[in-house]
């Protein structure tokens, strides 16, 4: 079974947070992961997507492109989502999805419930 539970750090100086992405279970490693978000009232929305592993990525939402970095720790199966420059429009629930690669040679997609960002103005 491959759970992923998402986690966000205290506000750093600057108006800035890392969001930790973390899959855990049996698996043999992470294609690739991605990061959604959803403010009230509004459609989910794709923030960004971890480099795969064929090379392609990582991908960002215009609307998040150079303050939002993606990295990657292979070896604690986990992606950071480091945002910068928060505005009050980055408000929302983050959503993490993963892609892994299970031992059986399959494939298992799927995600966490969410953990809160609230920008103030």
């Amino acid at each position: 079974q491959v759970q992923v539970v998402e986690s966000v750090g205290l506000v750093q100086a600057g108006g800035s947070l890392r969001l930790s992405c973390t899959a855990s279970g049996r698996f043999e490693g992470i294609n690739y992961m991605e990061v959604y978000r959803q403010a009230p009232g509004k459609q989910r929305e794709l923030v960004a997507i971890s480099e795969k592993e064929s090379g392609a990525g990582p991908i960002y939402a215009d609307a998040v492109k150079g303050r939002f970095t993606i990295s990657r720790d292979n070896a604690k199966n986990t992606m950071y989502l480091q945002m910068n420059s928060l505005k009050p429009e980055d408000t929302g629930m983050y959503l993490c999805r993963a892609e892994v690669r299970l031992l059986d040679g399959g494939t298992w997609y799927g995600g966490g419930q969410g953990t809160q960002v609230t920008v103030s103005s």
